[in-house]
């Protein structure tokens, strides 16, 4: 099963002193000669990663890898988000028998330092896979209105200078009344590297 891949920061870092972000100097090529394109900007969430995978009969749930544990209260809240046979009723309507994984993350109390501004445990989506492709924002949108979960929030669109000088303010979440983890940008026209990586950066507030 596939895990969600590793988001690169936006610049590199120093390799001497405090490992700073070398303002500028853009981490991967492709960044660089997009950096100028228009990026669609979401909020980062500070949790930890969860699937929620649907094998055309029946619904699991995972974390990052597949021996991660997952905390009993945010098991409880998946159980009650995509559990029982009205959502696997929902599977079947939306998928059929196709192979799908909800990606997102679970968050709130108990869940990482300071998760407990982010209120209750909770999940949010950021992304589906089904059947070998990556769902564009719009469906992804949808399927999170089907299940009644929140999608991650989009904050604005731009080119990647754009981001660093939001990032450089340091905005307050939308999900918490705290500073933001950060933010993740994404090509307007899904793009994917010479490796098959998709194309995605992300900025967070730390590193500023």
């Amino acid at each position: 099963m596939i895990e969600y891949v590793k988001i690169p920061n936006i610049f590199r870092r120093e390799t001497f002193g405090k490992n700073k972000l070398i303002d500028g100097e853009y981490s991967l090529l492709e960044l660089e000669y997009l950096k100028d394109n228009l990026w669609e900007f979401t909020e980062k969430v500070d949790g930890t990663n969860i699937r929620i995978v649907w094998d055309g009969y029946r619904v699991s749930f995972f974390g990052r890898t597949d021996k991660a544990d997952i905390p009993k209260h945010l098991s409880a809240k998946l159980e009650e988000l995509f559990g029982g046979e009205s959502k696997e009723e929902i599977f079947e309507q939306t998928f059929g028998k196709k192979e799908v994984i909800l990606f997102g993350e679970g968050f709130g109390e108990k869940i990482q330092k300071g998760g407990g501004l982010y209120g209750p445990v909770n999940f949010i989506l950021f992304d589906v896979y089904i059947g070998g492709y990556w769902l564009d924002r719009n469906s992804v949108a949808d399927i999170a209105h089907k299940f009644g979960v929140q999608r991650v929030p989009s904050l604005f669109v731009g080119n990647l200078d754009a981001g660093v000088k939001f990032i450089k303010t340091h905005p307050l979440s939308v999900l918490r009344d705290a500073e933001m983890e950060g933010i993740v940008g994404r090509p307007l026209v899904q793009m994917f590297s010479r490796t098959g990586e998709r194309i995605m950066v992300k900025i967070k507030c730390r590193d500023f």
